[in-house]
């Protein structure tokens, strides 16, 4: 089924495609260039994406291109690839075959409606993983804004620095800083009408012809203005375990990026995406871009902000904006080979420093040492070993800690119970049964859901109990109890059976007493001391004690 399309808002979606590729144009160059060297996988990928995802998404106001956190991935795979291929144009092959694999994970995620579990990542591992995209993004661009050859790599360029930093080209500097210093410091009331991006392209490109015609400026290789040709999927037998771990990386991240996105189109137009029709979109988008060559891309904020607020409506905006890039794409081509590389990274260096989350690095280390820790973690492993190691530990580390301080709260509702001066909650006749009893019943009481890190707890607890006669276990607080503390229950209830006492189990139902059956442990125990009243069970209990004590 085809996206929200219609021609109820034309001037709007007009308005809004015709700005969405005037902001996508420098972007996609730029792109282009920096994961590739030339501007054509940018272009296209731009115009291929933008159109497939429009027609399949499940955002009709969504803007899907190639974008800085995809570019990086997609970068680093092509720089792994080419270390082991043998030649360039092998590596290349195999490299778009990577973006296909992709965008058939993404349909997958979609397809298995998992949608609204993509983005349910710690906030503190998205924010280091972003902010790390971008702090490689900004270090990638440094030798072209410097003047020079890409250096390999992030390890390559960091190494490289003193050999960057004493060659210098004054001239390339000086324009890359103008580029910088026009996508900073553009008035609001000029953004109204002409993005920055496309300013700061324009009047370098001007100056570079004009003011620096003579200072033998590095510029874009000149590319054919055709369309694209289909690319047959590649890949190496000793390579393949490699690419799809890459693209799984790939499609993932893309699927983050589109439904982050998404969430902000929503705002903007009160209105509800369908997360898993957009994933399918994103991959069937991100399929064709590999086959013909195209960049991988995602939904992009900038230009689906620009797109609302020009008056967006629909998929059919989407669908504008690809046809006018491609028009451009095959009428102007040949005007890119002047357009300075300097230019390119100097847009390409603004978007991975507004890629960094400084918002929240800021206060990370006020909010949480823990959360600093973290988020500060995974854009090291992020920036200087890899993308997967990065977001790997740091989700686990992540949920550790939760899952520690979950526990350490649920612990807290594992009490034993032996007499009625206790902090809990129980009827007065409860109370003057416990008081009877003088110590011999002990009531242990669970609450809440007993995840596996509670079994210590009730461990601990069970092994702290005294000289008593009868053990009353009330589970009917407990709303959920995992394989781990049914476990931990298990081996309490043995224990106490096993030493003589008297075990009375109350209070299970739903899922509880369902894993309890599973587990027979409710086999153990005779049919009268297992209920659904606490009450009764203290009666029983106290009316067995011994006479004489």
């Amino acid at each position: 089924m085809l996206n929200r399309i219609n021609a109820n808002n034309l001037r709007g979606d007009a308005f809004g495609g015709l700005t969405a590729a005037v902001v996508a144009l420098p972007m996609a160059l730029a792109f282009g260039v920096a994961a590739t060297g030339d501007p054509a996988p940018g272009l296209w990928g731009a115009v291929i994406i933008g159109l497939v995802a429009s027609l399949f998404g499940g955002t009709p106001t969504l803007i899907s291109e190639p974008t800085g956190p995809m570019t990086v991935v997609f970068t680093s795979v092509i720089l792994s690839l080419t270390a082991t291929a043998p030649d360039k144009e092998t590596a290349m092959a195999m490299a778009f075959t990577v973006v296909i694999l992709a965008g058939i994970f993404q349909i997958l995620f979609g397809a298995f409606r998992l949608g609204r579990y993509v983005t349910q990542m710690p906030y503190t591992v998205i924010s280091g993983f972003m902010s790390g995209i971008g702090a490689i993004l900004v270090i990638l661009q440094l030798p072209a804004f410097l003047g020079q050859e890409a250096s390999g790599g992030v390890i390559g360029t960091l190494t490289s620095l003193p050999t960057l930093m004493s060659g210098i080209q004054p001239m390339e500097l000086a324009l890359a800083l103008i580029t910088v210093a026009i996508l900073w410091l553009t008035p609001s009331g000029i953004k109204k009408f002409c993005p920055p991006q496309l300013l700061a392209l324009v009047l370098g490109t001007l100056l570079s012809i004009t003011l620096f015609q003579d200072a033998g400026l590095k510029t874009i290789p000149a590319f054919n203005a055709e369309l694209p040709t289909l690319h047959i999927p590649s890949y190496n037998g000793s390579q393949i375990r490699l690419m799809f771990v890459d693209a799984a990386v790939l499609g993932m991240l893309g699927c983050i990026d589109a439904l982050l996105t998404s969430v902000v189109a929503d705002s903007l137009t009160r209105t509800e995406h369908d997360s898993n029709k957009e994933l399918v979109g994103q991959g069937l988008a991100n399929i064709v871009s590999g086959l013909f060559g195209g960049l991988p891309g995602a939904g992009a904020t900038m230009g689906t902000v620009v797109n609302i607020q020009a008056g967006g409506r629909s998929a059919l905006s989407g669908l504008i904006r690809a046809l006018i890039l491609m028009v451009v794409v095959l009428a102007f081509a040949p005007l890119a080979s002047t357009i300075p590389l300097a230019v390119l990274a100097g847009i390409a260096l603004k978007v991975g420093i507004d890629i960094i989350d400084w918002d929240f690095l800021q206060r990370a280390h006020h909010l949480s040492v823990k959360a600093a820790v973290i988020t500060y973690g995974v854009i090291a492993l992020t920036v200087l070993v890899d993308l997967i190691t990065a977001v790997g530990i740091g989700v686990f580390v992540a949920n550790v800690l939760t899952i520690d301080r979950m526990s350490a709260l649920q612990s807290r509702k594992v009490k034993t119970i032996s007499t009625a001066d206790d902090d809990v909650e129980l009827s007065s006749e409860e109370q003057q049964l416990l008081d009877q009893a003088s110590g011999k019943v002990l009531l242990f009481q669970l609450a809440g859901p007993m995840i596996f890190g509670v079994a210590k707890a009730i461990a601990r607890e069970h092994n702290a109990i005294g000289n008593c006669r009868v053990v009353v276990f009330d589970l009917s607080e407990v709303s959920h109890m995992g394989v781990t503390a049914a476990i931990a229950l298990e081996n309490a209830v043995k224990e106490a059976i096993e030493v003589g006492r008297e075990v009375f189990l109350v209070g299970a139902s739903g899922s509880t007493e369902k894993r309890l059956q599973k587990m027979k442990l409710l086999e153990r125990l005779p049919e009268q001391n297992i209920g659904s009243d606490r009450l009764t069970a203290l009666r029983l209990a106290v009316e067995g004690l011994p006479m004489n004590g």
